[in-house]
């Protein structure tokens, strides 16, 4: 019984290190067409920017599904940050874990490094040339 308890223990930590692991040598994203990166606050706060994959969005919704009642069609307008989208607002409105899933995991949306040429940028950096 002791060694069945120690092997699961270790299973356990194995897959929690592995999981960290992951995430901190997760691919970075690769950017698309049309697609936002969200750097207001990432900086500020040691998080990488935000790459927000519109044109995965809106090759699903229509632009009336965010524009203008979630998002404002107006760079810099939207007040983007952590406690906005757990508030349920912003990117909160659908990813709730009801919807979409839910911003538990940082990598998933914090993946990109620095500003990638050729993407619209939200934050308070001159666009790319």
């Amino acid at each position: 019984m002791r060694h069945f308890r120690f092997l699961m223990v270790s299973l356990v930590l194995l897959a929690a290190v592995t999981g960290l692991v992951w995430v901190g040598f997760a691919p970075k994203a690769d950017a698309e067409y049309a697609d936002i990166i969200i750097n207001k606050h990432a900086d500020k706060e040691g998080m990488q920017p935000v790459m927000f994959p519109h044109w995965f969005h809106r090759i699903r919704f229509k632009c009336k599904a965010c524009h203008e009642d979630i998002f404002i069609m107006k760079r810099g307008a939207n007040d983007i940050n952590m406690s906005t989208i757990m508030k349920g607002n912003h990117c909160g409105k659908c990813h709730n874990g009801r919807i979409a899933w839910a911003p538990l995991q940082c990598g998933l949306c914090h993946s990109v490094g620095g500003n990638p040429d050729g993407l619209l940028t939200t934050g308070t950096q001159a666009p790319p040339k």
